[in-house]
């Protein structure tokens, strides 16, 4: 269990962890057909019943260990009572594209696990349809990213490992506008037109996006700074996106 912190392992066997109450209960409650296994100390056993009760009526063989076996599997240096091991999440692109979506995120060459899983999380909570990792991303699997989505990682479709340039491409030619998020980019974001179906691209928390990722986009847009911040960091800025999105394409069209 241990060996699933790395990603050789993971891919390996096709399985990742799920550590800590939060992240265990949404996806017992959300997915539990991917859930192969579930660890729980005793003391964690009798706070989350309701989600034992879940597991066990979804057929997850379930195993009491002791807080050292526990903490030996983990990933975090203080467990909280529970780990799920499950399969892999992601779905493929084709199926994100038949479904018509209007709201997608494009991520490219984004490392950090933290900042990753924060926009998966802000994905979520803006109500995108889907969010595409490209290749040259980090792990959603990784520990670090699952427990920063907070369990949103099991609320909406992913998709993993396709190259930025087939994304772009098959995303553009499936209808969608595509908004290249960028601290220079020629429209402010209060400008752009966000009540069709688009996709916001978000780059490297560094260097943003690659010249050649802003060109085969439609659009550079840019979220305006009134003070004196240099700038905004990825998570900030691809909530900020996301949310404009979402309140133009949900607007009541009677009310406004």
């Amino acid at each position: 269990m241990r060996a699933l912190s790395r990603r050789s392992a993971r891919e390996r066997e096709s399985l990742f962890l799920v550590e800590g109450p939060q992240a265990v209960h949404e996806v017992v409650f959300h997915r539990c057909d991917v859930v192969k296994d579930l660890y729980i100390d005793a003391e964690a056993a009798s706070r989350h019943t309701a989600v034992l009760e879940v597991a066990r009526a979804g057929g997850v063989s379930i195993h009491e260990v002791s807080q050292e076996v526990l903490a030996a599997m983990c990933d975090t240096k203080v467990p909280q009572g529970i780990l799920a091991v499950c399969r892999p999440i992601d779905i493929d692109l084709d199926t994100v594209l038949a479904a018509h979506p209007k709201l997608l995120l494009v991520l490219t060459n984004v490392r950090d696990p933290g900042n990753a899983g924060t926009v998966i999380r802000g994905a979520d909570a803006a109500g995108a349809d889907a969010v595409l990792v490209s290749d040259s991303s980090v792990d959603i699997y990784n520990p670090k990213v699952v427990r920063s989505t907070a369990g949103s990682l099991f609320h909406l479709p992913i998709v993993v490992g396709v190259p930025i340039p087939v994304l772009l491409d098959r995303v553009g030619h499936a209808g969608l506008t595509l908004l290249a998020a960028d601290g220079s980019g020629e429209s402010q974001l209060a400008d752009v037109d966000l009540a069709g179906p688009h996709a916001w691209v978000m780059g490297n928390e560094a260097w943003g996006l690659e010249s050649g990722v802003r060109e085969a986009c439609d659009s550079a847009v840019r979220v305006p700074i009134y003070g004196k911040a240099e700038s905004l960091n990825l998570a900030m800025a691809a909530t900020i996106c996301l949310y404009a999105s979402a309140y133009v394409q949900r607007a009541d069209p009677i009310s406004g």
